[in-house]
């Protein structure tokens, strides 16, 4: 098969032979400076470089080039985000699934873990559990299990979360992950109210795919690869992407997941809402030696300086699978999403006492909401608890055109500042508040629109009042 942007074939617009062209070129021009630096001249219009580029960059290792290369990733980062961090937690619904993947610890075959699947009432208090951290947006999570998490299942919990309001919070945005399925399911989902719709690739190798993969549905490479297109053809016009970083060779999979972003934009008109970068990691039943493709901390950073470079405007996610200290690296990279407080257990927010005896991946990062929101204010990040694109309709090629345009930033920049201070009044600490308010008031003025920052400001003044989301 001949690679194909435009085509709606897995095996062609993700293309091995195409990829594996690429790292022959990529290989070939490490050196080639000129060549380097004529890539780094156009990524530096902020419109992105092509997957065959972005090869190039990642095999070079020339020092003042890298150097280069992360500056430029740092600046784009800026231009497009700021300082704003996004911030989510995951919740686990069920941990039954039907697969055999072999790096998941959810494969039907393990005896070990406790399987799990929250009630209705069960799912009420993880999310009031949440509320009383200051969450306000989820992605939800489910092992797939067509008797045990139906899409049924899956509306209902989506019906549930949206439903509970507990002193001042309150879910604004649900984004899904789950299995590939329907275009009439993702219209389901679609109508249900969700955000983005989540869907891990793993690996973009499809003989790697196969064998990761040995039984159940998610062994059928083409339909899993093709689910974003059905997503969309569905009506769902935010969708996120990402790889198992670890699995395959990453030079690969760079490559792939750069494809299928340039795929969704060449034929939806709008690419990925989201990539995600998770490595693989330790967890029940899983062995990371079991893996030889790990990529070191180094690689990881620079993977992620590319696809910032590569893909401008797409939010890049960060979980915390990775370690304070990996987090704050790639923060200044690209990330402009991070989880805190998480579990990864079914059922564990209302847990005192963590238990991970059904959790999907080992937490790195097992610092509270508080403190990644404390930290992130001292590292001069500005953590946003902001859905309201999303609940103003500004999705999918909407969101793009204004993020493209720079006139974001007027929307933005007040309403992770108006968010930040609803966390700051009903849930943080002393010392986050205090330091929270001392950013707000130098932060503010740097709303470019003036009539936006007075009215900004206004806003700022009903909630010491006590008044509550307020967005522009």
């Amino acid at each position: 098969m001949a690679y194909n942007v435009n085509s709606m074939k897995a095996e062609e617009f993700i293309n091995n032979e195409e990829i594996m062209e690429c790292l022959d070129y990529a290989r070939k021009n490490k050196d080639n400076m000129e060549l380097v630096y004529e890539i780094l001249e156009k990524a530096k219009k902020a419109k992105g470089i092509s997957h065959k580029e972005a090869a190039v960059l990642l095999e070079c290792d020339n020092p003042e080039a890298n150097a280069e290369i992360r500056k430029l990733a740092a600046e784009i980062k800026e231009r497009f985000y700021g300082r704003r961090i996004v911030m989510f937690a995951p919740l686990y619904l069920s941990n039954y699934c039907v697969n055999s993947c072999t790096y998941c610890p959810y494969h039907h075959k393990n005896k070990h873990i406790p399987r799990k699947k929250l009630t209705q009432e069960e799912i009420k208090n993880e999310v009031i559990a949440l509320q009383d951290m200051g969450h306000k947006r989820l992605a939800i999570e489910s092992g797939e299990d067509p008797v045990n998490n139906p899409l049924e299942y899956i509306l209902e919990s989506i019906e549930t979360i949206y439903s509970v309001k507990h002193k001042n919070g309150a879910i604004r945005r649900v984004n899904v992950n789950i299995a590939a399925t329907t275009v009439e399911n993702y219209t389901r989902l679609k109508d249900a109210g969700i955000g983005t719709y989540i869907l891990f690739q793993e690996t973009y190798n499809k003989k790697a795919y196969e064998k990761l993969h040995p039984a159940g549905p998610k062994h059928d490479y083409a339909y899993h690869t093709e689910a974003m297109d059905r997503a969309m053809e569905g009506g769902i016009d935010d969708v996120g992407i990402g790889v198992l970083f670890g699995l395959e060779m990453y030079r690969y999979e760079l490559v792939g997941i750069l494809m299928h972003a340039e795929h969704l934009e060449a034929v939806h008109g709008v690419g990925p809402h989201t990539i995600s970068v998770p490595r693989v990691c330790p967890a029940d039943d899983i062995d990371t030696a079991d893996f030889d493709n790990a990529v070191p901390d180094g690689i990881f950073e620079k993977i992620v300086a590319i696809i910032r470079i590569a893909v401008p405007y797409t939010g890049m996610i960060i979980s915390t699978r990775e370690s304070q200290q990996t987090r704050e690296k790639v923060l200044k990279l690209g990330i402009s999403q991070i989880s805190g407080g998480s579990r990864t257990s079914v059922g564990g927010y209302v847990e005192p006492v963590r238990d991970d005896s059904s959790a999907q991946f080992d937490v790195s990062d097992t610092r509270t909401l508080d403190e990644v929101t404390r930290w992130l204010m001292e590292l001069g990040y500005i953590p946003s608890f902001c859905t309201a694109c999303y609940r103003a309709g500004r999705t999918g090629d909407r969101f793009m055109s204004l993020l493209k345009s720079g006139q974001i930033v007027n929307c933005c920049q007040p309403n992770a500042l108006m968010t930040l201070k609803e966390y700051l009044e009903d849930y943080a600490a002393e010392d986050t508040k205090r330091i929270g308010e001392e950013l707000i008031t130098k932060e503010i003025l740097k709303v470019p629109d003036e009539n936006v920052r007075k009215k900004a400001l206004e806003y700022l003044n009903e909630m010491d009042g006590g008044k509550r989301d307020f967005r522009f």
